[in-house]
């Protein structure tokens, strides 16, 4: 009736020299632990805590986690200085062999020439990915015909040790090896056809159709980026063949190297550098931490499979939970908004979702709607990552409280309150603040200053034209900070108005002139973020 992810065997538990008397799934807690299962055949004593560590190496377990990292690290730094090559290192993997092994020993391995004629994702990944061994690396990058890895023990009949990990290698080597031989029979093209055979999502085609629709969305978002004509063609046959290679032998086998077999085998073909790099960008990031596309079409075609990604799930209903996420769909809107803005790309995301839900199946009023929820779930992301970048929450508050459109500027808008020490001007947020309260839930229209008869009327009108010629053009610079010496000039102005101008008279056009008035004053401050929710 106790659950622990392994069997208990022992407990040891102590304070001082005194046990502590425990008892968890039957097992009664001592002083006595176990070592090394083939390097430490007796019991082990445990005195004191502080003996613990010294005891435990003693039977070849190296406790300390970091010490046991370290070591690993040293010892395949060290095995590949004696090949005469470099370690091709992967954290996760260092992470994942460090708590795999009590006791680790460094060794390395051959690797067949046959196998370094594959291309290098196909001898990496079934080596890295599947067998958790590191690849080593000459000077110039290209890979070496050995491999290290890391056993759990010490160096006692370590050939044989190598001969059993290269033996598996071998093994695993030869399916790849199969598989590009049979994939390369025909183009990366001809393995489009086969894309009917595998399904997308229910009710939305299969992985054909979802190349079709990336096809289209590419060259929406490239004509909105201003793409030339040779990278709107670019674009338009890396979407086309995006998908190809999902159906492939090699990524049959070999799910993680979507992305990376289309790149090899778009060059093989001939294919333009351009377009065999844009088809493996597509997926980027694919984890956290990962590098993110770095040429045009490649972010535009990773956005746009994103955006019809996000799209077609929320489609269905599939939105994620505290709990769930079984798309993935939170990394790949991280994804979507690392990609703008590492890209210093201004563009509305809006045009880019309703455009995704354009070439999806399915009735209007409903994709309406998933407009607003996939909108709202890049709010949600945005807010994350501003707040983990420093961002204090109430100028996030303050520059999410519009659409979600330009995404790059809404960050420049973040760091412009910031830097600019905006919430200090106590001021010029009254003012604002005063402003928004008096205009709400109330529309307005085109300002008559025919209709003025307060100098207060006239004061702000013209303080608001010079504001507005010195301030636009930082604007559409999205030099925010710049403008706030210029805000500041209209607080006197907002103040004097509010102070001296009676706004809900009986007159209507008059009426309406003020409120038009004030909402106008009010939307200048609106274009860098809605001031009223500083705190």
């Amino acid at each position: 009736e106790a659950h622990f992810i392994r069997p208990v065997r022992w407990i040891v538990a102590l304070a001082d020299d005194k046990v502590i008397p425990v008892e968890f799934a039957h097992v009664k807690s001592g002083r006595v632990s176990r070592g090394h299962r083939f390097l430490c055949k007796e019991p082990v004593t445990i005195e004191k805590p502080e003996d613990y560590k010294e005891t435990m190496r003693k039977a070849f377990v190296i406790v300390d986690q970091d010490e046991r990292r370290d070591m690993i690290k040293k010892g395949l730094l060290e095995t590949a200085e004696k090949l005469g090559g470099h370690v091709w290192h992967n954290a996760d993997l260092l992470e994942e062999i460090n708590y795999l092994v009590e006791y680790p020993t460094p060794l390395y391995g051959r690797i067949d020439d046959e196998f370094l004629k594959l291309p290098v994702p196909a001898v990496v990944t079934p080596m890295r990915d599947h067998q958790r061994y590191y690849p080593v690396r000459k000077e110039d990058g290209s890979l070496m015909p050995y491999f290290l890895t890391v056993r759990n023990g010490g160096t006692k009949a370590l050939e044989n040790v190598q001969h059993g990990n290269e033996k598996v290698l071998r093994a695993r080597l030869d399916d790849a090896k199969f598989f590009f031989e049979n994939d390369r029979k025909k183009t990366l093209e001809g393995h489009r056809d086969d894309l009917t055979r595998i399904n997308y999502q229910e009710g939305l085609g299969d992985m054909r159709d979802k190349a079709d629709r990336l096809q289209k969305l590419t060259a929406f978002i490239g004509k909105d980026w201003h793409f030339t004509d040779e990278e709107m063609k670019d674009a338009d046959r890396a979407a086309f063949l995006s998908k190809s290679d999902l159906a492939t032998g090699m990524v049959t086998e070999f799910t993680e190297l979507q992305g990376e077999m289309g790149k090899e085998y778009a060059l093989l073909d001939g294919e333009k550098p351009e377009v065999a790099q844009a088809i493996f960008e597509q997926y980027m990031p694919r984890f956290s931490g990962d590098i993110l596309p770095k040429e045009s079409i490649g972010r535009a075609l990773s956005l746009a499979d994103k955006l019809d990604n996000l799209s077609a799930t929320f489609l269905r209903g599939l939105i994620p939970t505290g709990s769930q996420d079984p798309f993935a769909l939170r990394r790949q809107t991280i994804g979507a908004v690392n990609i703008l803005t590492d890209g210093k790309i201004h563009w509305d995301i809006r045009r880019g979702i309703a455009k995704a839900l354009e070439l999806l199946p399915g009735e209007q009023e409903v994709k309406d709607k998933v407009l607003s929820q996939v909108e709202d779930f890049f709010r949600q992301r945005i807010r994350a990552i501003l707040l983990d970048n420093g961002i204090a929450y109430d100028i996030i508050d303050a520059v999410l409280a519009g659409p979600v459109d330009d995404i790059y500027a809404i960050f420049l808008k973040a760091q412009a309150m910031t830097e600019s020490h905006l919430k200090e001007e106590a001021d010029l947020r009254q003012a604002v603040t005063r402003l928004a309260n008096i205009t709400k839930g109330k529309t307005g229209g085109k300002v008559d200053p025919a209709l003025f008869e307060e100098d207060a009327e006239k004061n702000l009108e013209a303080a608001l034209a010079k504001a507005m010629a010195a301030v636009e053009p930082l604007y559409r610079e999205y030099r925010y900070a710049d403008a706030l010496p210029y805000l500041k000039e209209l607080t006197a102005p907002i103040n004097d108005y509010l102070d001296n101008v009676m706004v809900m008279v009986k007159d209507e056009a008059v009426k309406n002139n003020r409120i038009s008035q004030l909402l106008k004053t009010l939307s200048f401050f609106d274009a860098w973020g809605d001031f009223s929710k500083l705190v």
